[in-house]
């Protein structure tokens, strides 16, 4: 939901935690090395490194403060939460204890349902941030049976400008806990509606209490408006409960222990966009403490990691979603995305074909399998993945043009031609000027020289719509030198090479366009550069190598092909 720049809504973290800024170690002490690498391992996101290092400083300066963020934070992150715990505990002890130790202990008495202990903590300065704070208190007072007082801290902290929205969604679950559908439902459809609503958790919240208030078709209707026909395994399940008159269950907060996750969850969310991602963790690490079965925490988790290029922690925190859990597929989803970002394609293919056969009926699992077999040039079976999506989907939408053209990619490539070209069509008939599918049509008819005409003016629109695409400016050239347009497509291929000098395939187009025109001397340094650059995708290194020691116009006699010749009028003109 929409909030205020972080500065607003909390103190940043010590520069310690965010930038490893740490203590100057103290004269004689053993530790410069340990110093050096946690203020490395923080800059970088390593937590698994950050742990040994940061505890080694602890135990050398214990009462640093710095030392004792970078601690808790690299504890926090790798969800090492009795060591985390145990830190924060002594930390509070201190006068004016840091935001981070304020926060894992808040987490704490909340796990462990002592909310007279946090209430206590925040009464004694202890700051948490205007907005964790506030919250907090209200929900410990839920938790302390005192909901006409935390009913109060809701309505005070909805005072503040840019945490209305955090307040009232807050206030609408607490009033759904103890039963007050009524009054959760006034807010929800109230002053902030389109706030509340505005979240996968809170709309879901919302259809409970409908549910809750016998009014099922309301609650359909807010279903489907919000996620369309095509559900996945947890809101086809919703869905199916409300098309047969069951009174759902309100499980987005079971507790006042669940709403302190909540807090922690939303503050996460709020700040994931921001610069510190760290802090972000820390909030979302703390609402998964909270809430294990919360899979969307631990998804968040996963996200944020995997944002940070923590590969191997990622890949972890999605398997701690547990397989009966109604997003488990999501989980699954993110941990093949996760695969291909640490280079495991393979493995990528593997989990998704398990979940293919567990859930065939989602469109994304099929289309995410395609993906990744399109990826390792498995075209023929991407392909088929893709027709397996395509169906599921049903009527075309223009939101769907992608699956449309990477399908008709994988079957170009695989020698499909007769079916790619309608597809690239259907592409461009869901999203007509999209330069990606105008693109690679308009360069395909180039390549097989078909449509010439048709397929320059369907590059020119995409390098209206790209100017600063290397790739497409270099389809243009291309095009330009199919048509025997020498002198114009030089022009195109120098502008290409200079959006995206380090592109194998480019240098190499660029040298025979500068063969073309005469220029052989250039053309051979193009060709060199393209061998030094690449191996590049669709780049035929052996064709370059023979271009060099005989010449393009040797190479094209060899091939079959027609020789150079320039235009003497311009196709289309």
């Amino acid at each position: 939901m929409p909030v205020p720049a972080t500065p607003r809504l909390l103190r940043p973290l010590l520069l310690a935690a965010l930038l490893g800024s740490v203590a100057v170690p103290p004269a004689g002490a053993d530790v410069a090395g340990p110093y050096l690498a946690a203020r490395a391992a923080t800059v970088a996101n390593d937590y698994a490194a950050g742990v040994s290092y940061y505890d080694r400083l602890l135990a050398a300066m214990p009462e640093d403060r710095d030392v004792q963020d970078g601690a808790l934070l690299t504890h926090v992150a790798m969800a090492d939460f009795d060591r985390a715990g145990a830190l924060a505990a002594v930390m509070v002890t201190q006068k004016n204890p840091s935001q981070i130790a304020t926060l894992v202990m808040l987490a704490q008495d909340a796990k462990t349902g002592d909310f007279a202990k946090g209430i206590a903590l925040l009464d004694g300065g202890a700051d948490a941030g205007a907005l964790v704070g506030g919250l907090y208190r209200a929900w410990a007072l839920v938790g302390e049976g005192q909901m006409g007082d935390a009913a109060k801290a809701f309505d005070a902290l909805a005072q503040t400008s840019g945490l209305e929205g955090f307040a009232f969604y807050h206030k609408a679950l607490a009033l759904a806990l103890v039963g007050d559908y009524e009054g959760a439902e006034k807010i929800f459809t109230g002053k902030y509606a389109q706030v509340l609503n505005g979240t996968r958790r809170g709309i879901l919240a919302h259809v409970q209490v409908l549910s809750q208030l016998e009014r099922g078709p309301e609650a359909i209707k807010l279903l489907d408006s919000s996620f369309g026909p095509n559900l996945d395994p947890e809101l086809t399940a919703i869905r199916a409960g409300l098309d047969n008159k069951e009174t759902l269950p309100f499980t987005a907060i079971r507790s006042a222990a669940d709403g302190e996750a909540e807090v922690f969850y939303s503050v996460a969310q709020a700040i994931n966009s921001d610069s510190s991602t760290a802090f972000a963790l820390l909030h979302a690490r703390l609402a998964s403490w909270l809430r294990p079965a919360d899979g969307d925490a631990l998804l968040l988790c996963a996200a944020i990691l995997e944002a940070q290029k923590q590969y191997d922690l990622a890949i972890t925190t999605y398997e701690q979603v547990p397989a009966d859990s109604p997003i488990a597929h999501a989980a699954k989803l993110g941990q093949a995305e996760v695969l291909v970002q640490a280079g495991r394609v393979d493995d990528a293919i593997g989990v998704l074909q398990a979940l293919a056969k567990a859930h065939p009926e989602l469109p994304s699992v099929w289309a995410t399998l395609g993906d990744d077999l399109r990826r390792q040039e498995r075209y023929k079976e991407a392909a088929e993945a893709y027709d397996k999506a395509i169906a599921l989907l049903g009527e075309p939408e223009p939101r769907d043009w992608f699956v449309w053209y990477a399908r008709a990619i994988a079957q170009e490539r695989s020698g499909q031609w007769d079916k790619a070209e309608p597809g690239f069509r259907e592409a461009l008939k869901l999203s007509p000027e999209q330069p990606s599918v105008l693109n690679y049509l308009g360069y395909s008819y180039v390549e097989k020289k078909l449509n010439l005409d048709e397929a320059l003016d369907m590059i020119k629109r995409a390098v209206a719509a790209q100017p600063d695409q290397g790739y497409i400016v270099d389809s243009l050239g291309w095009a330009l030198y199919r048509l025997g347009r020498y002198d114009e497509s030089v022009v195109q291929m120098e502008k290409a090479v200079e959006l995206d000098p380090t592109e194998p395939l480019l240098n190499d187009h660029l040298g025979d366009v500068y063969w073309a025109v005469g220029r052989k001397r250039e053309a051979e340094f193009q060709w060199r550069r393209a061998l030094n650059l690449g191996p590049g995708e669709d780049l035929d290194l052996d064709r370059v190598r023979k271009k060099l020691d005989i010449g393009l116009d040797a190479v094209l006699k060899a091939e079959g092909a027609p020789p150079l010749h320039p235009a003497t009028v311009h196709a289309g003109d």
